[in-house]
Protein backbone atom coordinates (compact mmCIF):
# COMPACT_ATOMS: atom_id res chain seq x y z
CA UNK A 1 0.00 0.00 0.00
CA UNK A 2 1.53 3.04 -0.82
CA UNK A 3 0.62 5.73 1.42
CA UNK A 4 1.39 9.87 0.56
CA UNK A 5 2.55 11.56 3.61
CA UNK A 6 2.06 15.58 3.92
CA UNK A 7 3.16 17.97 3.72
CA UNK A 8 6.46 16.66 2.83
CA UNK A 9 5.08 14.94 0.11
CA UNK A 10 6.67 12.06 0.30
CA UNK A 11 5.36 8.23 -0.64
CA UNK A 12 5.70 5.74 1.80
CA UNK A 13 4.86 2.20 1.33
CA UNK A 14 3.65 -0.20 4.16
CA UNK A 15 2.92 -4.08 3.53
CA UNK A 16 -0.23 -4.08 5.71
CA UNK A 17 -2.86 -1.75 8.02
CA UNK A 18 -6.29 -2.68 8.91
CA UNK A 19 -7.20 0.29 10.12
CA UNK A 20 -6.51 3.95 10.41
CA UNK A 21 -4.96 3.79 13.79
CA UNK A 22 -2.53 0.48 12.58
CA UNK A 23 -1.56 2.79 9.60
CA UNK A 24 -0.20 5.39 12.16
CA UNK A 25 1.73 3.27 14.09
CA UNK A 26 3.18 1.21 11.47
CA UNK A 27 4.36 5.11 10.11
CA UNK A 28 5.12 5.51 14.07
CA UNK A 29 2.92 8.56 14.50
CA UNK A 30 0.15 9.32 17.03
CA UNK A 31 -3.71 9.92 16.54
CA UNK A 32 -2.83 13.71 17.73
CA UNK A 33 -0.08 13.79 15.38
CA UNK A 34 -1.80 13.38 11.70
CA UNK A 35 -5.01 12.76 9.69
CA UNK A 36 -5.95 9.91 7.86
CA UNK A 37 -7.81 11.22 4.70
CA UNK A 38 -8.93 8.51 1.97
CA UNK A 39 -10.79 9.59 -1.03
CA UNK A 40 -11.14 13.07 0.64
CA UNK A 41 -12.80 11.61 3.76
CA UNK A 42 -11.37 11.78 7.21
CA UNK A 43 -11.25 8.83 8.79
CA UNK A 44 -11.73 7.92 12.54
CA UNK A 45 -8.72 5.42 14.20
CA UNK A 46 -11.06 2.38 14.17
CA UNK A 47 -11.82 2.88 10.67
CA UNK A 48 -11.19 0.52 8.42
CA UNK A 49 -8.62 0.26 5.43
CA UNK A 50 -8.01 -1.69 2.31
CA UNK A 51 -4.83 -2.16 0.42
CA UNK A 52 -6.14 -0.72 -2.74
CA UNK A 53 -7.33 2.45 -0.96
CA UNK A 54 -6.11 6.07 -1.70
CA UNK A 55 -4.54 7.42 1.51
CA UNK A 56 -3.40 10.51 3.05
CA UNK A 57 -1.63 10.96 5.90
CA UNK A 58 -1.31 14.34 6.92
CA UNK A 59 0.69 15.55 9.61
CA UNK A 60 -0.71 18.25 11.96
CA UNK A 61 0.31 20.22 14.47
CA UNK A 62 -0.92 22.26 17.17
CA UNK A 63 0.21 25.54 18.09
CA UNK A 64 -1.54 25.69 21.85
Amino acid sequence: MQILIEPENQWANIDRASTALNLLKKLELRPNQAIVIRNRELLTPDRKIDPEDSITVRKIASRG
